[in-house]
């Protein structure tokens, strides 16, 4: 039998920026603490312009639309990136 082993887990951090809605999917290790280091990233890459409002593991449906690349597309991505 194979036995099939993630390394990482998959989450939705939905934030605000500058009062606009803005969500992230990112893959953490299953031993991070992840609320604490996205508020970190947070602070860290916008200050106090960025509030986070949830921090969550991802649906099934979710993982799949991010292996897919259908996840929402933000213009004013935290990468610069559009």
């Amino acid at each position: 039998m194979i036995t099939v082993y993630r390394p990482t887990k998959l989450w939705v951090v939905i934030y605000r920026y500058k009062g606009q809605p803005r969500r992230w999917y990112k893959a953490f290790a299953p031993d991070v603490d992840v609320p604490a280091l996205v508020a970190a990233q947070l602070r860290e890459l916008h200050g106090e312009q960025a509030q986070l409002e949830e921090v969550r593991t991802a649906t099934a449906d979710e993982e799949l639309q991010y292996l897919r690349g259908e996840t929402p597309v933000f213009p004013m991505c935290p990468t610069g990136r559009h």
